[in-house]
């Protein structure tokens, strides 16, 4: 009996190129090129012929799903992104928005602060009012009726009929003194004319004596500013002329002058009647406002 082999099997004798060859193994998990080698065959190698799949083969227990069943080959694999990225991101982000309304904000409060102006006041001072009673008129007529009796601070002290101006042409004239009850003086010489045009002539005859600017009194100029207490330092800006309205119609002109001797003069028209203001400079151009005819 030979023991090269057991009964029935043929003599395996090495060959002239020494020890039997065996095939080349392929590595584990690893299909071979087109699919399974043959039905029930593990993936890492050949199985017994007619035996059972190996361990961990397809639709064993426990082992790899089988194709289509999966996510692909990374399937388990941790992810490429870090974990803290997101997080950090959305920090990044808030403190843009953050810094952007900040800065908006700062803009906004400098621009306010360098181009915020104080608002414009008027300061609306009260109209004087006379400190003394006027006097009474001794004229009844309708013109002499429509004559104020009060002008600002000034009240009517005394009138008597303007015979100058009577004779000039006018139906009827008066003149008139008003005061402050301390000192200061307002006269008013008023006339009433048969027409509009005569009205108008009468006018043009005043107005001819009247001073075009102040005269000239030989003082040299000064550089100071006026002093805020001193004669002239409330002073309107005069000469003033312009259309006498009355409900937005014209009815006449007026002028207003300095005179030069510390008081003003307005003379105006108002249709067919004539008026010559004398004032203190300060309150001339105020009191012809006042007036109302």
């Amino acid at each position: 009996m030979s023991d090269t082999g057991r009964p029935g099997e043929p003599e395996q004798r090495p060959g002239p190129a020494g020890p039997t060859h065996r095939p080349a193994a392929r590595p584990q998990g690893t299909p071979a090129a087109g699919g399974w080698s043959g039905w029930g065959a593990a993936p890492g190698g050949p199985a017994a012929p007619g035996g059972p799949a190996a361990p961990g083969g397809p639709g064993a227990p426990g082992g790899p799903a089988v194709a289509g069943g999966g996510d692909g080959p990374d399937d388990g694999a941790p992810s490429g992104r870090p974990a803290w990225l997101l997080p950090v991101a959305i920090g990044a982000a808030v403190l843009v928005v953050v810094g952007v309304v900040v800065g908006i904000l700062v803009a906004r409060g400098g621009d306010d602060g360098a181009t915020a102006t104080p608002a414009a006041s008027t300061v609306l001072l009260p109209v004087p009012t006379p400190a003394v009673e006027p006097a009474e008129r001794a004229a009844a007529t309708a013109f002499a009726s429509a004559l104020p009796t009060t002008v600002l601070q000034f009240a009517l002290e005394s009138s008597q009929d303007d015979t100058e101006w009577i004779d000039a042409g006018a139906l009827e004239a008066y003149t008139e003194t008003f005061t402050d009850g301390d000192g200061g003086t307002l006269t008013v010489r008023a006339a009433q004319l048969e027409t509009v045009e005569d009205a108008t002539a009468f006018l043009q005859r005043t107005s001819e004596g009247l001073p075009v600017v102040a005269p000239d009194t030989g003082a040299p100029a000064s550089t100071e500013s006026a002093d805020a207490d001193g004669p002239g330092a409330d002073a309107p800006d005069l000469p003033a002329s312009g259309e006498v309205l009355v409900g937005g119609e014209p009815v006449g002109t007026f002028t207003v002058v300095d005179a030069g001797d510390g008081t003003g003069v307005a003379v105006w028209q108002n249709g067919t009647a004539v008026f010559h203001l004398t004032a203190p400079l300060a309150h001339v151009l105020d009191a012809y406002l006042a007036y109302g005819l």
